[in-house]
């Protein structure tokens, strides 16, 4: 909802046409000298106006107004209703309608225009409780999964850094960094990560570092993290990732091949994690190295 454009007189030298030539004053000719004065005038691109009988010729203010009235007035840009605030609140209120409870969350959730995270094709679809696809066999994951998964991430304590396992098309790390001090994401899809970095550049989002890399490996060289989350299935959580959680630190993965379920691990020691399982979801499936 941006204003209007304003406009502002300016000489009529300033004018140009569409080839980029500045519009000159128009000119009277007398009968008289109209031969002589057209071949002048055409040689400096003046236009040669003939006087009508009867008629006063018309002043530089009246063809300067003439030009102005001829000129098409631009449009206000108009917003998808699609993509609207209102759609995204009501998108927020589903979430919580299902159970989603931690209004630091929501709040997160509201904040991010999802739909700027998606080819313009599926914009329209981008506040449904939906995964979507963005490429590359992977997809943006619903907005209850990801509200979900923070939640249980942050159980309604303070992060300070967070691990992110697949980046990519960007959305999840967004919200990330508005509820987490520090957020650190990985992607091993390189144009995963290339977008990623431009639906994100555009957000100016300070806390926020982007990783191309193998995301089993983890993020040694940011470890510890007191929270890691990850947006791809295996059949276990790789014990790299366990490792640099801290102790009294969380991690949120789907882990399973066809049944998956969400689990929650937290390390309650050096050599010690307890897990809980939490609720069915479907990822896709997370793979090791760098494509």
């Amino acid at each position: 909802m941006s204003d209007k454009p304003r406009t502002f007189p300016l000489p009529l030298s300033a004018l140009a046409d569409k080839s980029g030539k500045a519009f000159a004053p128009a000119r009277v000719a007398t009968p008289q000298t109209a031969t002589q004065n057209a071949a002048q005038s055409a040689a400096r691109g003046v236009a040669v106006v003939p006087a009508p009988q009867g008629r006063a010729a018309p002043s530089r203010s009246h063809v300067y107004a003439l030009e102005r009235a001829q000129a098409p007035t631009p449009a206000a840009p108009r917003q998808n209703p699609l993509v609207s605030d209102a759609v995204r609140r009501a998108m927020v209120a589903r979430v919580a309608k299902q159970g989603v409870k931690d209004a630091l969350v929501l709040e997160a959730m509201q904040a991010v225009p999802r739909h700027l995270f998606m080819e313009e094709a599926l914009a329209s679809q981008a506040y449904i409780d939906a995964s979507l696809p963005i490429g590359h066999h992977q997809t943006i994951s619903q907005p209850y999964i990801v509200a979900r998964m923070i939640e249980v991430l942050r159980a309604n304590g303070s992060l300070k850094r967070v691990l992110e396992i697949g980046t990519g098309c960007g959305y999840q790390a967004a919200v990330l960094a508005r509820v987490a001090a520090e957020v650190f994401s990985v992607e091993r899809i390189l144009p995963l990560h290339e977008l990623a970095k431009a639906n994100l550049r555009p957000l100016r989002v300070p806390n926020l570092r982007l990783h191309y890399g193998d995301g089993m490996l983890g993020l040694p060289q940011a470890a510890p993290f007191d929270g890691i989350i990850l947006a791809a299935a295996g059949l276990e959580v790789p014990q790299a990732l366990l490792e640099q959680l801290t102790i009294g630190g969380r991690l949120v993965a789907p882990v399973g091949a066809r049944l998956q379920h969400l689990q929650l691990i937290s390390r309650v020691a050096k050599q010690e994690w307890i897990s809980e399982t939490l609720e069915d979801c479907h990822f896709v499936p997370l793979r090791p190295g760098t494509v």
